[in-house]
This record gives C-alpha cells, sequence and structure tokens, in this order.
C-alpha cells in the first residue's frame, strides 16, 4: 500500500500541494492528470522525496515518514523509502557513456553490490522483458527515444521497487515511438506492477490506469475510474481540462 497523508509542498512563500492525501493500493495503476503546474510532477518527486515535503506523511509498504516545517530529514531515514520506488522520467535520464545493458546493471552492482554477473543476468532479463534485448550492446545515443525510454523502464525496475513512478513517459515522443513506451506499460500494468504517473497523454492514462486523479493548484480535484474521469466529469476545471486535451482526438476507455 502508498499512503500520502496530507502533503504540503512549499518553494518559499509558494504552495505547489496544498493538503494531498490519497491511498493507493499495490497492484494497481494511477495516473496524475492536470494542467502544467498542477502539481503532478511534485507529487511524483516527494514520494520518492526527490523533493522533500514541507509536511505530511508518506508511507511504501511497512516503511514511513513524517515532515514538518523547519525540521531536516537525513539521509539515511530517506533511503529506506527511495528504495522502494523507481523513477522513470520524462527525458529518459540515461547515462551516455553506458551501454543500454550497463545503464540496467548500474544500480545493482553500484548501490545494491551485486555481482556482475547476477546483475547482468537481471539486466539482460529486463532488456528482453521491454523488448530491448536485441539493443542491449547499443549506446543510448544510437538509439530512438522510444527505445531510450524501454531501457530507462528496464533500469527503473531492476531493483525490484514496490512502485514504479513515471513523471510524463511519453512526452518527449512521437506519436509513433510513444506507442512503443505505452504497450511496455500496458504489459507490466496487466503483469501486477504497481505505478503513479504523470501524463498528459490520455491514451496512456486510458488505458492502463486503474484510479485517475486530476490535480489542479496544488489539490486533487477530482478522482476515480478512467470512464468517469475522461467520460463523465463532475467538477467544473475538470470538464474544461478534459475537453482541452480530447479535442480533435478519440481515445479507448
Amino acid at each position: 500500500m502508498i499512503e500520502v497523508s496530507h502533503i504540503e509542498k512549499r518553494f518559499g512563500d509558494n504552495v505547489v500541494l496544498k493538503d494531498v492525501s490519497v491511498t493507493l493500493a499495490e497492484g494497481t495503476v494511477t495516473t496524475l492528470v492536470g494542467p502544467s503546474g498542477g502539481g503532478k510532477s511534485t507529487l511524483l518527486r516527494c514520494i520518492n522525496l526527490l523533493e522533500v515535503p514541507t509536511a505530511g506523511t508518506i508511507r511504501i509498504g511497512d516503511k514511513s515518514l513524517a515532515f514538518q516545517p523547519g525540521r531536516k530529514v537525513g539521509w539515511d531515514a530517506i533511503q529506506p523509502l527511495r528504495r522502494q520506488t523507481g523513477m522513470v522520467f520524462q527525458n529518459f535520464q540515461l547515462f551516455p557513456h553506458q551501454t543500454a545493458l550497463e545503464n540496467v546493471m548500474e544500480g545493482l552492482v553500484t548501490v545494491l553490490k551485486w555481482p556482475k554477473e547476477k546483475a547482468r543476468a537481471h539486466a539482460l532479463e529486463l532488456l528482453q522483458k521491454v523488448g530491448m534485448a536485441h539493443k542491449a550492446d547499443a549506446w543510448p545515443a544510437t538509439l530512438s527515444g522510444g527505445q531510450q525510454q524501454r531501457v530507462a523502464i528496464a533500469r527503473a525496475l531492476a531493483p525490484s521497487p514496490r512502485v514504479l513512478l513515471c513523471d510524463e513517459p511519453t512526452s518527449a515522443l512521437d506519436p509513433e515511438l510513444a506507442e512503443e513506451v505505452v504497450e511496455v506499460l500496458s504489459r507490466l500494468a496487466r503483469e501486477g506492477t504497481t505505478m503513479i504517473m504523470a501524463t498528459h497523454d490520455l491514451r496512456l492514462a486510458s488505458r492502463v490506469a486503474d484510479q485517475v486523479l486530476f490535480l489542479d493548484g496544488g489539490l486533487i480535484v477530482e478522482h476515480g475510474a478512467p470512464s468517469h474521469i475522461f467520460q463523465a466529469p463532475e467538477q467544473e476545471r475538470t470538464k474544461k481540462f478534459i475537453a482541452s486535451l480530447n479535442a480533435g482526438h478519440s481515445y479507448e476507455i
């Protein structure tokens, strides 16, 4: 279970998240949608503590951490929670001086201290899972954007995190390359991988999500099943946002 309780995040006088609370069951996929600046990426980064919340509590499985204004949180407290998450970034963030295989192996060898052969075997399994085993020895610069993102997903999965966090995983890709990533994430969802992803891609959200949260102004304005949020939203802010994304497109719900 992933539980976010009364999370607030401030940058100076700017309150980016305002008393956000949500409980997510393991084995489910939650997508965060909403306008840019609404708090989606900040919420993801707070869950894995790339951004430390100003106040509130985060629980992942049996690990939890509480935050208070003015109280510094130490690295030793952050690590047990962060190690239960895997992060997929918008712009891939692969190491350019390492092959696809080495990118997936890196965290296992450097952080978890796995023997290289064990790490190599596991990394190859994950590259196979995302359809990239044939590019194991390729440099990132020789890969398409969709291929790089699939390697990044394999890397995030390498330490077997409890939850996979994806920040706009298709936004840097053209539609054809984005479809490769959507298919991989759909497969992971069918296999029961717990995921939370911020996205503007309603095709991705409608295909993989069990629950959709609409964030605006640092608040969860509305939440529910994709069919509810995308076809029959109740809040006026949600209706306007979904209409703006749906203009000229149709999505399979």
